[in-house]
């Protein structure tokens, strides 16, 4: 590998190099210890020297330098490592193997040698040679994309050692390398850590020993940041059999970063992909680097922070500062630039956020730069404020970002702003105060429609409701209606007067106070437009006019799985409130529900849904309503509803790590906090509107949407600490259960202005005892004083370390449960087909072809059948393809013939694919493995008969034509076999009678299998011929399967003759028994020549091949007759032995007859 020309000062240390070619201008050394010469003492010393030091090209074997006559001054070509002396190098180039430094040396000489001698000055030499080598590494590095990298050559340099050192195919981007050190127990093993897109690698030479380390990301189930004996600080990771801890002294935190990140996609991509899409910029796998990982990591942060649409992509990131009117100064942040929006973030957290979509903003103008405002941008918007940013860099490409994507959203999403300044300003927005906020409209959102446009929209739908169904089934409450009015007029009076000082619309300042306005309860009035807001639901509104309206007319009437599911549950939604209690509340109910299944099939209907969808309809319109729905399903409780509810189960399990952290004596006195999480699922999943009174949880809800899921862990959190002197002296689940279901059911709220509706899931709603109640400000009080210092970014990291271990938890149960089903129909051993199935799951996911690999990890899928399908029953959801097939076949199969190994495995593949769609499930794959290994021999024969007829045999099959002239094989003349002492014996008599007898004994139950006709029995031949190859008895096999191949044969043309009287071509009968009694001259079985025409090959007529058969009991009985034959077909075989070698293999992506050579030390799946 060629390395960009670096002059080094070499000091006299050791002698670690020795000279191996030289000419007038080159010379080519040798890694003293690398290769013959080095002694044994010498060569372990500099290999762990090379280990130890932090230093890339210590450790390449081979190099090249330039040497200019007359000068002190080399050029290492091929490595820039140290020489011995104080003279002054140029490091060019570098080799891992002698036959590619020799490749270089060889282009050297062809190239350069004969063209330096014509240069005078010795500088001039220097300087063209290292021109050469620059060009040669811009090439180079142009295809391998080395130049994204942060300091290319040595990436380069890693990257071929990569390669070399773990035999992956080019395929396989290398993403990042580190200097690491490997503890085994105390023992530090120094090395290199490789992270590539679908492994972790780690090798080290230590004291002459080579240790490699391959771990897929798919098989971690546990990466986190912990201490030893030794370290404060290392990285563990977790397989099912082993740990490692991995320590460094530089870059821990962005190793540990790109590791969770490398984990997380390969996981979420193999594991989970029945909702997880992968980003834009890693679908292609030759173009992934490091930067897009991180970047990756900003946008998640982005998104999850803003609580903004997945498909939303940051571009850029940018110090700033912020103009706050209320505060009268500049507030220090970040500005976040997306596709679609605009946002801020003060570096105090919580201190000031911004949020601007760039549909609302009018104009980003420059404003002339000052001192005391340098390099500003002011940012305008429709309800007429104006937002200030200074203190930017690279001010000049931000805003023309950011002018060029207002231009595409205006361009998209036309705006249609309204001048006048009457009273319809007051009904034409989106959202408009009531009457007693009048004087503050909620923003100039419009829709982007005209009148006439939505007044056909509602001729085209006119069931959807206008209005909030709160506002026409409100109910009187307990309190007087003066006290109720006048708590409702001080809140809104509160909410105006932030509106007027922050802002009212989406682009509002949201700061602490606006956060201390929301706990204490939002008006009723305002509670739905809030939520809008808070959501930006209001967004997605104003951007898609007449959207839900076309979704109801499409959805509605269509009857399937779905549509019934919404329909059993729709009653059960509130159904304690009088607006769930008549038809105009159960039809609006079903119209959202029905609307947002057809608008997301891969989420559909999830249990749940009806009960949070019923809420937002009490506060919103129904409209406004399903853009609630589809903010809260698709970004603020990502992966909650679906199949598997994999989001709910993350989040359950960062509820326990947080329960350890904040609550250690609770936790301590609840060995297994599962018994929590299965009491808070319900919590998350239903916001608590399934516990609590409906009065409260809407409180609930008001935090949810405002500050996300972070409200819903510390009101967790908050409502355990309550309980936690109850919850520690409960005796079991049961118990505890009861104390909490009773705390939650009396939690009250003395603010609403409607009376209390109990929940109907509570245990204890005729209490006769009093329970003290709890009011719902307080408990919200309490969980921001005492939990609220949770960060967005800890949640997210706490998310992304408990997601892998909840989808192992999944491939677990799934191999458990696939276990329990196929053990009992199997004598493989139970830990043998734990085994066997991982190889098949890792066959799976990780496919044995470079195209097919790919794509299963990185590329798009292809419209075909999913090898993975987590929404699948147990047993089918990994399944594999014919190629995938293949290569485990090699692996694993006792019946390996050689090159014709790949052909029985294709045939394999087609007898257990019998429902057509190309994939086989695990059962069927185990199944048929069991009968290789421990079936009879009858079983045995039966299922390689059943390999040499159709389906597994094809007229189409690539090795199913018979290389014989005629179609027809003769055994005219009478069977007779040469004894050994000279005796002759005549088997006509014999077969006659064996046919009776068989015909006899033949099970009647059993479905006769067709016969096998001449090609086919060819092919049968061909295959048991190829099996006993290189077999201890191989002689006496040959010799065996020769007579009875001549015995099948004349049982054949008994049967023809029975049915026909035509003749056989004689010439073929010599020719099959001269084959069979001298098998090494394997002229039946052979290929048929390079130069045979396609007619040649289809020379057999169809009627005449249909005579000449031969049945199942024939074979089977003609084996019987020869001992050999029985025995080896008889004998016990060992499947421990293959599996050990599979799991070596696995990960050679090589021809199958490559997989079996022998491998370097290399452990696999001990980590």
């Amino acid at each position: 590998m060629w390395l960009k020309p670096e002059e080094v000062l070499l000091k006299n240390a050791l002698k670690l190099w020795v000279t191996q070619k030289s000419s007038c201008y080159f010379i080519l050394q040798r890694r003293r210890g690398h290769g013959e010469g080095g002694g044994r003492l010498t060569g372990r010393l500099v290999g762990a020297l090379d280990a130890v030091l932090d230093s890339n090209a210590r450790v390449a074997p081979f190099r090249i330098l330039l040497q200019v006559p007359g000068s002190q001054v080399y050029s290492p070509i091929a490595c820039g490592e140290l020489l011995s002396g104080s003279d002054v190098y140029w490091a060019i180039a570098t080799g891992a193997t002698l036959e590619e430094i020799n490749q270089h040396w060889d282009w050297l000489e062809q190239n350069l040698l004969h063209t330096l001698s014509v240069f005078d000055n010795k500088d001039d030499i220097a300087s063209f040679v290292k021109g050469k080598v620059k060009a040669l590494i811009a090439e180079e590095t142009s295809s391998r994309l080395a130049e994204q990298e942060e300091e290319p050559e040595k990436f380069r340099e890693a990257l071929v050692k990569f390669e070399a050192r773990f035999n992956f195919p080019e395929a396989e981007k290398l993403v990042t390398y580190y200097s690491c050190c490997c503890w085994k127990g105390r023992v530090p093993r120094q090395g290199w850590l490789y992270l590539s897109i679908n492994h972790l690698c780690f090798y080290s030479f230590f004291l002459g020993k080579e240790l490699k380390l391959v771990v897929p990301w798919v098989d971690i189930q546990k990466l986190e940041r912990t201490s030893n004996v030794f370290l404060t600080d290392t990285i563990r990771i977790t397989t099912q059999n082993k740990e490692r801890d991995f320590s460094m002294f530089l870059n821990l935190d962005e190793v540990f970063k790109i590791m969770e990140q490398l984990a997380d996609v390969t996981l979420r991509r193999l594991l989970d992909n029945e909702v997880f899409d992968l980003d834009p910029d890693l679908q292609e796998p030759s173009q992934i680097t490091k930067r897009d990982l991180e970047a990756r990591a900003q946008n998640e942060f982005f998104r999850a922070f803003f609580r903004l649409p997945r498909q939303e992509r940051l571009h850029a990131v940018v110090d700033c500062s912020l103009w706050t009117p209320f505060s009268r100064c500049h507030t220090v942040g970040r500005m976040f630039a997306s596709d679609r929006y605009v946002c801020f973030a003060s570096k105090e957290d919580g201190c000031c956020n911004v949020i601007l979509p760039l549909r609302e903003v009018v104009s980003i103008e420059k404003m002339e730069d000052t001192s005391l405002l340098p390099n500003p941008i002011i940012i305008s918007i429709r309800s007429k404020m104006a937002f200030q940013f200074i203190e930017l860099k690279d001010r000049e490409s931000l805003v023309e970002g950011l002018l060029v994507r207002l231009k595409q959203v205006h361009a998209n999403r036309p705006v249609h702003y309204d001048t006048s300044q009457d009273e319809d300003m007051q009904t034409s927005p989106v959202f408009h105060s009531t009457s007693m906020c009048s004087d503050h409209k909620f923003g100039d959102l419009e829709m982007v429609s005209s009148q006439n446009s939505e007044e056909s929209d509602k001729e085209k739908s006119p069931r959807l409701h206008p209005e909030a169904l709160i506002s026409v089934f409100q109910q009187a409450g307990s309190q007087s209606p003066d006290s109720r009015m006048s708590r409702e007029q001080i809140k809104i009076s509160l909410w105006n007067d932030h509106f007027v000082e922050y802002g009212r619309t989406v682009c509002m300042f949201r700061t602490e106070k606006i956060r201390k306005l929301v706990a204490m309860g939002i008006p009723e009035s305002l509670r739905g437009k809030l939520w809008l807001l808070f959501s930006d639901a209001v967004t997605d509104l104003a951007s898609h006019p007449g959207y839900y309206g076309n979704l109801v007319e499409e959805s509605m009437g269509k009857c399937c799985l779905v549509t019934e599911e919404i329909e059993r549950d729709l009653h059960r939604s509130l159904p304690e409130h009088p607006a769930f209690q008549n038809e105009t509340g159960i039809a609006a109910l079903r119209r959202v529900l029905t609307a947002y299944a057809h608008r997301n099939p891969k989420i559909g209907y999830c249990q749940s849904m009806n009960i949070l969808t019923s809420v937002l309809l009490l506060y919103a319109k129904e409209e406004e309503a399903f853009w609630l729905l589809v903010a809260v399903c698709e970004r603020m409780l990502p992966d909650y509803f679906n199949h598997r509810v994999i989001g709910a189960q993350v989040d359950q399990s960062v509820f326990e790590e947080l329960i350890k952290e904040h609550l250690p004596e609770l936790a301590e006195h609840m060995n297994d906090l599962s018994a929590l999480a299965s009491i808070s699922l319900s919590w998350f999943l239903t916001l608590f509107l399934s516990i609590m009174p409906l009065e409260s949880a809407v409180s609930v809800v008001d935090c949810f949407f405002y500050d996300g899921i972070k409200a819903i862990f510390q009101l967790g959190l908050a409502v355990l600490e309550a309980n936690a002197q109850g919850l520690c002296s409960s005796k079991d689940d049961g118990q505890a259960l009861m104390v909490l279901s009773r705390f939650l059911d009396h939690v009250k709220n003395e603010d609403s202005p409607g009376p209390p509706i109990g929940s109907h899931h509570a245990f204890f709603a005729d209490d006769q005892e009093p329970y003290p109640g709890t009011d719902i400000a307080d408990l919200i009080r309490d969980s921001y004083e005492k939990f609220g210092d949770q960060s967005v970014e800890q949640i997210e990291h706490l998310r992304c370390k408990h997601r892998i271990r909840v989808l192992q938890g999944h491939e677990d149960t799934t191999k458990q449960n696939v276990l329990r089903v196929v053990i009992p129909e199997v004598s493989i051993l139970p830990e043998d087909l734990e085994e066997l199935y991982d190889l098949f799951k890792g066959q799976s996911l990780h496919v044995s072809h470079r195209e097919h690999m790919m794509s299963c990890y990185w590329e798009q899928p292809r419209p075909m059948a999913p090898r993975h399908d987590p929404s699948r029953p147990y047993a089918e959801q990994y399944r594999i393809d014919a190629r995938q097939f293949a290569h485990l076949f090699q692996l694993v199969s006792p019946w390996t013939c050689g090159a014709h190994t790949e052909i029985l495995a294709e045939r394999t593949f087609r007898l257990l694919d019998d429902n057509m769609d190309h994939l086989i499930e695990f059962k069927a794959f185990v199944s048929c493995l069991d009968v290789m290994y421990n079936g009879e021999m009858n079983e045995k024969i039966k299922l390689l008969y059943r390999l040499h007829i159709p389906p597994a045999l094809t007229e189409n099959d690539r090795d199913s034509q018979s290389p014989l002239k005629n179609p027809l094989l003769s055994t005219s003349r009478p069977l007779v076999f040469g004894k050994s002492n000279g005796d002759t014996t005549d088997y006509q008599k014999q077969l006659k009678q064996m046919i009776k007898d068989l015909a006899k004994e033949k099970d009647k139950t059993e479905k006769e299998l067709p016969k096998m006709s001449q090609r086919e029995f060819i092919q049968f031949c061909k295959t048991l011929y190829s099996m006993f190859h290189e077999d201890p008895e191989e002689n006496d096999l040959y010799q065996a399967i020769a007579t009875v191949t001549t015995l099948l044969l004349q049982i054949g043309e008994v049967g023809q003759r029975s049915s026909s009287s035509g003749s056989c071509s004689q010439e073929c009968g010599e020719e099959l028994r001269a084959s069979a009694l001298f098998p090494e001259q394997d002229s039946v079985f052979a290929d048929a020549s390079p130069g045979r025409t396609a007619q040649d090959s289809q020379t057999f007529p169809e009627e005449a091949e249909g005579d000449w058969t031969v049945s199942l009991e024939h074979i089977l009985a003609s084996l019987l007759t020869e001992q050999s034959l029985v025995n080896f077909f008889e004998k016990p075989l060992d499947i421990k032995s293959k599996l050990e070698n599979a799991k070596i293999n696995q990960y050679s992506l090589k021809t199958l007859e490559m997989s079996r050579q022998s491998q370097p030390e290399l452990k696999l799946g001990n980590l």
